[in-house]
């Protein structure tokens, strides 16, 4: 127990319909930041609590862990310019009006998509921004704000775009920085942000968006930075074949042996989508240790394709999960995700092949294991009370007689508790301290504004 748990305030999660953990069917001990105790069915907690919380109608499940995401994007969801377009067209589409995001337009943006994981049961938000028009260098420290200020546990990637398309990538000239640009607020950033000690709120990871976004001298001084500051690596990689076609044009390589060459094959990275890797790619990322975000939601509503989820993982591949950028997904809603992965993947696999508790897992232990942490991602003793817990008492749900199975199987889509680091923020359904209403007339007001076809 560290010294900021001494001492700290007890509380006993009794007796829940049902948890997703071993020997705990009579609830869970927080202890300040941590859980401390299991408690079998029946059993009661080895020392005295100063509070109960009846969980007798709750499903619990760890918090859920999301590991890439655009939250600028829930700006323009369902645009007319780019829906029903392929990544490329898509992007190409959006460029041309994502110039125009300010400040307070991001900031809303981050405090409307950060809402919308947590009230999902999402209490790690991962983030991957690279869009820097002028104006907005100060990105990655309005995203930190707000997570403080929510009280959600954060993994912020300070993302990059460095190619235009003068210099043969696709965004306008107005989006992109130069390297040295990009460097010197990467160190920025982690020198003010990054925190490595277990338990940790915030983290700052180096995420040039593809490796055909930036130059080659910028991946390689991201992985570089990565091991001086012990920080993760990101990356858009495997998405489409379009993407493959262009790496081939470009730089004479097949997408992951450019990583290979960047430097990049190593633990420290995790790549959004993989989709388009073959069986000997497969082999080489799981022994590196390369993790792999499947985004289920935004590969089907792109066609991009489906993520290879089984065979990466028998690679020794971590694989987790997310809800990918707004604009692709449309929401910020992470069971979805859960659920669209599963469905996605017994498409993909069969239905005995991936049951829900795969797809749980990949959420929480799976996401967990992307992003480098041991702390979080499980119930059990040490880690981090970081919690979802779902009523099944919708009219979705009548008739479920597995109440695991259910939260997947019937939809669940909106957590009545979430507990971050021994914190209720989600209390009967709705965010601590936030007035949602408000929240939603002011984001929609400036997405109409600066992003409205008029």
């Amino acid at each position: 127990m560290s010294e900021r748990d001494a001492g700290a305030h007890r509380l006993w999660i009794r007796n829940p319909l049902a948890i997703l953990a071993a020997d705990a069917a009579g609830g869970i001990v927080v202890e300040g930041s941590r859980i401390v105790e299991r408690v079998a069915s029946g059993g009661t907690p080895a020392a005295a609590v100063h509070e109960t919380f009846d969980a007798s109608r709750h499903v619990v499940i760890p918090g859920l862990v999301n590991t890439h995401h655009h939250v600028f994007q829930t700006l323009t969801r369902a645009h007319p310019l780019a829906i029903n377009k392929p990544l490329f067209p898509w992007l190409k589409a959006l460029y041309t009006i994502w110039d125009r995001l300010t400040p307070e337009a991001f900031r809303l943006a981050t405090r409307l998509a950060y809402t919308e994981l947590l009230l999902s049961g999402c209490t790690t938000a991962g983030d991957h921004h690279y869009l820097f028009p002028k104006g907005l260098e100060a990105s990655v420290d309005i995203q930190v704000e707000e997570a403080r200020a929510l009280g959600i546990r954060a993994h912020v990637t300070r993302g990059s775009m460095s190619l235009s398309v003068r210099d043969g990538g696709l965004p306008p000239d107005t989006l992109v920085q130069d390297d040295d640009t990009i460097l010197s607020d990467s160190e920025r950033v982690l020198n003010l942000f990054h925190d490595t000690a277990p338990g940790a709120m915030v983290q700052i990871g180096l995420a040039p968006c593809s490796p055909f976004a930036v130059t080659k001298r910028l991946m390689r001084e991201s992985a570089a930075l990565a091991e001086r500051y012990d920080c993760r690596l990101h990356t858009h990689l495997g998405e489409t074949l379009d993407e493959e076609a262009y790496c081939l044009s470009t730089v004479g390589l097949r997408p992951v042996d450019y990583l290979e060459e960047v430097g990049w094959m190593n633990p420290r990275a995790w790549l959004a989508h993989g989709i388009h890797f073959n069986d000997a790619e497969i082999a080489r990322l799981g022994k590196a240790g390369v993790g792999i975000c499947h985004c289920p939601t935004s590969n089907m509503t792109l066609a991009s394709g489906f993520c290879r989820t089984c065979e990466l993982e028998a690679a020794a591949s971590p694989v987790g999960l997310g809800v990918d950028g707004s604009a692709s997904n449309d929401n910020s809603n992470l069971m979805e995700g859960v659920r669209h992965a599963l469905m996605l993947n017994r498409l993909t696999y069969g239905a005995e092949k991936v049951t829900h508790l795969d797809a749980l897992r990949w959420a929480t232990e799976g996401s967990a294991a992307c992003l480098g942490r041991s702390d979080i991602g499980r119930i059990e003793e040490g880690r981090e009370a970081d919690l979802a817990l779902f009523t099944l008492d919708e009219l979705r749900f009548s008739g479920s007689h597995d109440p695991l199975a259910a939260l997947v199987l019937c939809g669940a889509h909106r957590a009545d508790r979430v507990m971050v680091a021994g914190h209720w923020r989600v209390i009967d359904g709705h965010p601590v301290g936030l007035d949602t209403h408000r929240l939603r007339e002011e984001h929609t007001r400036l997405a109409r504004h600066l992003f409205g076809t008029h």
